[in-house]
């Protein structure tokens, strides 16, 4: 009985996790200049259905988010178009300096194919087990809807929790008398 309310207790405490995004070590490859990563992903931007992220030479974008802490990630909502939208979505934790020439070579802490309902902000629910200890989520979207040349992503958004650290230096030493 334990586990039925621990499972429930972790899905209330979920929160969006743009807050402990480290901006400054944020990336995306592949992404169009007039159309960057900060209209999908940035408060403000990703609720306007004007703004996208759009790729560049082809379909595919790789996209790398630094955390400012170590949280634990539960749920992703990426939206976009039912033809332009992305379809096979890979994450990857804690992988940094990936590119498109070696994404492969690594696999996957989880991989997701988009539904028309994940497409208009329906969360998709991570293999959770995988996401406890997550510094950096890098994003792979491998190719759209309808196989068109270029993908367009109106937002995407983070939801999990903090991990909580104890702060060594904060504890003391016991002594026995």
């Amino acid at each position: 009985m334990a586990t039925a309310e621990s499972a429930s207790a972790i899905q209330r405490n979920q929160v969006d996790l743009l807050d402990f995004i480290d901006w400054s070590g944020v990336e995306c490859l592949n992404q169009s200049s007039g159309h960057l990563l900060a209209n999908a992903l940035k408060q403000g931007y990703r609720e306007d259905e004007g703004l996208n992220l759009e790729s560049d030479a082809d379909e595919q974008l790789l996209i790398y988010i630094p955390f400012t802490q170590v949280v634990k990630l539960h749920s992703i909502v990426v939206k976009g178009s039912e033809e332009e939208g992305p379809k096979t979505v890979k994450l990857f934790t804690n992988r940094q300096h990936m590119g498109f020439s070696n994404v492969n070579d690594f696999p996957p802490s989880d991989t997701v194919v988009l539904s028309p309902d994940n497409l208009k902000g329906k969360p998709v629910v991570v293999k959770y087990v995988k996401f406890q200890n997550v510094r950096s989520l890098t994003i792979f979207i491998e190719d759209n809807q309808s196989g068109s040349e270029i993908t367009k992503v109106q937002k995407i958004a983070l939801y999990g929790s903090t991990v909580e650290t104890t702060d060594m230096k904060g504890l003391k030493k016991i002594e026995e008398h």
